[in-house]
C-alpha cells in the first residue's frame, strides 16, 4: 500500500517536471560582453516557441568553489529578474576579480520555464581590457612627450590595481608617411619622451594596452597628432618680423579704407546731403506744419485800381499845384493877401493830399505783401 502511493507521487512529479521544463525552449547563444569591469551578458531565444505568450528572462550568478562542495546549499544570486530585454549587466553585481563563477540564464512564460544554460567566467582571465583613457602629447625640442593615462574599471579606479602586469604599446610615425611605416615602443609607464626626432615635423601616435599574462591587448586608442620642436635660429626671427611687417603694411590701408567707405556710407544714410528748403527747415521742429511765415500779420483789403481812379487822382494833384501856383503870383501881385484866405486854401490843399498819400500807402501794401507771398498762394489770399 505504501508501495503504491509512493509510486503515485513520483509519477505525478515526474509529470509536473515534464509540463515545467519540457515545452518551453533554453537560451541560445550565450555570451559574456566585457571591457575591464563591465560585464554584460547576452543571449538569443526563438520566440515562435512561445506561443504568443509573454516571456520573460532570470539571470543568476555562483561562485564555483560554492557548486565543489557538496555538503554546502547551493544559494544562486539573482541579477535580472523576469525582465524582457535578452540582456543583464553583472556590472555592479559584486563580481570579484580574481574569482571563478558560473553565470545561468533561464527563460519564463505564465505557465512554463525553460531548463537553465549557465557558462563559467574568470573575470581575471576573460574580461577584455580597454585602451588607455586618455592620451595627451606635448611637444618638446626633437621630440614628442607622451602622457598616457591607465583604463579605468566601472568605479573610475586605474586597472593597475588589478593587472598588476600591465603595459603600453606605443605606435608613432610621420604624418605624411604611411602608418606601414610606423615605429613601436613598449613601456610600463605613464610618461614615455620619444627623443631624435625631426625638427619642426607633424607626427602621430596611437597607443595599445597589453597583458603579456593572458595575452590579452586592447584596440588602439584614437590617433593624436602634434608638430615637435626646435631651435628658432637668428634668420627665422627676422623672417617673422619681415612678414609681420609687410603684412601689416598690406592690411593697414585696406582697413582705413573700408573705415573710410564705411564711415560715408553711414554720414550719406543719417545725415543726406540734400538741401531742403528754408520754410521746412525752419518749421521742420513743430508739430504741425505751417503754410505761413510767423511774422506779424498784415490784413489788407482787396482793391481794384481803375485807370479812371488814378486819372483822377493825378488831375487833383495838377489843380493844387495849379491853385498854389496862383495863389503866389496873386498874392506877388496884389501885395498882399488876408490871412484867413491863405489858411483855408492852405487847409485844402493838405487834406487832399493826405488823401492821395494814404491811396499811395495802401496801394504800396498791397504790392509789398503780394511780393512776401508766394505764387501758389495769392489765389487762397484773394479768394
Amino acid at each position: 500500500m505504501h508501495s503504491s502511493c509512493w509510486f503515485n507521487r513520483a509519477f505525478l512529479l515526474l509529470l509536473e517536471v515534464s509540463v515545467v521544463f519540457g515545452d518551453l525552449s533554453s537560451p541560445q547563444n550565450v555570451t559574456l560582453h566585457t571591457l575591464n569591469t563591465h560585464y554584460i551578458l547576452q543571449w538569443d531565444w526563438g520566440h515562435d516557441t512561445a506561443l504568443n505568450e509573454t516571456v520573460t528572462f532570470t539571470a543568476q550568478y555562483i561562485a564555483q568553489y560554492k557548486i565543489r562542495r557538496s555538503n554546502q546549499r547551493k544559494n544562486w544570486t539573482s541579477v535580472c529578474v523576469n525582465v524582457v530585454e535578452r540582456r543583464c549587466d553583472f556590472t555592479n553585481a559584486g563580481l570579484f576579480y580574481f574569482g571563478m563563477f558560473l553565470l545561468r540564464v533561464q527563460a519564463n512564460s505564465a505557465r512554463q520555464s525553460s531548463s537553465w544554460v549557465q557558462i563559467a567566467f574568470c573575470p581575471d582571465k576573460h574580461a577584455a581590457i580597454g585602451p588607455p583613457s586618455s592620451v595627451q602629447l606635448n611637444s618638446i625640442i626633437d621630440g614628442l612627450e607622451i602622457i598616457v593615462a591607465d583604463p579605468l574599471d566601472n568605479t573610475n579606479q586605474s586597472m593597475k590595481e588589478l593587472v598588476q602586469n600591465m603595459n603600453y604599446l606605443i605606435q608613432y610615425w610621420k604624418k605624411h608617411e604611411d602608418v606601414q611605416k610606423a615605429d613601436f615602443l613598449s613601456t610600463k609607464n605613464n610618461v614615455v619622451t620619444l627623443s631624435e626626432l625631426d625638427k619642426w615635423t607633424w607626427y602621430c601616435v596611437i597607443v595599445q594596452t597589453r597583458c603579456e599574462f593572458y595575452n590579452k591587448s586592447s584596440v588602439y586608442s584614437d590617433t593624436h597628432c602634434m608638430q615637435t620642436g626646435g631651435e628658432i635660429t637668428n634668420l627665422k626671427i627676422f623672417l617673422y618680423f619681415l612678414m609681420s611687417l609687410l603684412l601689416f603694411f598690406f592690411l593697414f590701408p585696406v582697413l582705413l579704407f573700408g573705415s573710410y567707405k564705411t564711415y560715408k556710407l553711414l554720414k550719406s544714410i543719417f545725415y543726406p546731403s540734400i538741401t531742403f528748403p528754408s520754410y521746412i527747415l525752419e518749421h521742420r521742429a513743430a508739430d504741425m506744419p505751417r503754410l505761413l511765415i510767423p511774422e506779424p500779420e498784415i490784413f489788407c483789403e482787396h482793391l481794384d485800381i481803375t485807370s479812371a481812379e488814378v486819372n483822377a487822382a493825378i488831375r487833383v494833384m495838377e489843380q493844387d499845384q495849379a491853385i498854389e501856383t496862383h495863389s503866389q503870383h496873386d498874392s506877388g501881385d496884389s501885395g498882399f493877401i488876408s490871412t484867413e484866405e491863405d489858411s483855408c486854401l492852405k487847409d485844402h490843399i493838405l487834406t487832399r493830399r493826405i488823401k492821395l498819400n494814404e491811396f499811395h500807402v495802401e496801394d504800396m501794401c498791397k504790392m509789398n505783401h503780394r511780393k512776401e507771398i508766394p505764387d501758389g498762394m495769392m489765389g487762397v489770399l484773394f479768394l
